[in-house]
């Protein structure tokens, strides 16, 4: 499963033997984690980033904030949306914190066939105080697990690419001088200094952590881009759902869905497409509600949304009529593990 949250992290911590640790070492340094991820596939040479610089006293005091910076092979290559955020951090004086953060578009492996998450890892560098270096590393899939985060042992995937992991934090740690932190335990899993422990002996911290968790976390980052309204349909149903398949550019970004006897409807973001499955997400659920305001019951609304004039910005539908599923955590799990 892909989670929006992560299941697990690493941190490195290094500290500077003499002078001041520059903006330069900070973006390299996350570079070449990224790059030691790619020797595994467990990124690909695309992906976005961002640099954030705030006052050393005033950590509201932000000072440089770039975002959305695409990568490319050579991320810093000159003249790269990366080197002239550099440039502009390096031409800055006095004291200050910085951060950079590269999301890493990846592969896993189930059953001989990779699959792509658009953010399988990120990478995460802090300067503090000019002279301590904190790198972390973090994943957003289960695929590393002896079981995934629904409770289902998955001996083969674990097999596939646990060592992929493995090898990666290995040849990460080399590079940086010393062994990561693993992170706390987590609703998901328990990190390990060479990847997760098993918890097969004593079972996960809680009973299907993705079904528990990921639900509302997904509910809050779609919620977080439209306003609130009342003026809505019910977001959960135990009933059969029917729904449509939103696509652009050939990729599936997302599910629109309606319960077949009750009052929901809803948006399932494809959480391995990343945040434009939550940006299109927002939209459809914008257009729920002019449904709902027009006194549409949700499988009505379906077929008026699918009836609709097309909206490239939000993806298109692409099936004649609705498919259905059994139930709405069926197609949550569809739009979470692929």
């Amino acid at each position: 499963m892909i989670t929006s949250n992560p299941v697990g992290d690493w941190t490195w911590e290094l500290t500077a033997d003499s002078g001041e640790i520059r903006p330069v070492r900070a973006v390299q340094t996350a570079v070449t984690v990224w790059n030691e991820l790619a020797k595994g596939s467990l990124a690909v040479p695309e992906g976005k980033a961002g640099i954030l610089v705030r006052g050393g006293a005033k950590l509201r005091d932000v000072r440089l904030d770039a975002s959305g910076l695409r990568l490319g092979p050579d991320p810093l290559a000159p003249g790269s949306d990366l080197a002239q955020a550099v440039a502009q951090a390096e031409a800055l004086d006095g004291d200050f914190v910085l951060t950079i953060r590269i999301e890493c578009p990846g592969y896993w492996l189930e059953s001989g066939v990779r699959h792509r998450a658009e953010k399988l890892f990120s990478i995460q560098v802090e300067v503090w105080d000019g002279n301590e270096l904190v790198v972390t590393l973090k994943t957003y899939s289960d695929a590393w697990l002896t079981m995934d985060t629904r409770d289902r042992e998955q001996p083969e995937v674990y097999a596939a690419n646990a060592p992929r992991l493995a090898a990666a934090l290995e040849s990460i740690s080399a590079l940086l001088g010393g062994a990561p932190i693993p992170g706390d335990e987590n609703p998901h899993a328990a990190p390990s200094a060479t990847g997760f422990k098993d918890l097969r002996s004593e079972g996960p911290a809680y009973v299907d952590s993705w079904g528990t968790f990921e639900g509302l976390n997904r509910a809050s980052l779609l919620s977080a881009r439209i306003p609130r309204s009342e003026d809505e349909y019910e977001s959960y149903t135990e009933n059969p759902v029917r729904y449509f398949t939103v696509q652009r550019e050939g990729r599936t970004l997302g599910f629109v869905w309606a319960s077949v006897d009750d009052a929901a409807a809803g948006y399932a973001p494809r959480t391995a497409v990343g945040d434009e499955a939550f940006e299109v997400g927002a939209g459809w659920l914008l257009r729920l509600r002019q449904a709902y305001t027009q006194g549409l019951s949700p499988l009505a609304a379906l077929d008026w949304l699918a009836q609709g004039p097309p909206r490239s910005e939000l993806g298109l539908i692409t099936e004649n009529g609705p498919r259905e599923a059994e139930s709405l955590d069926a197609l949550e799990e569809l739009s979470g593990r692929y």
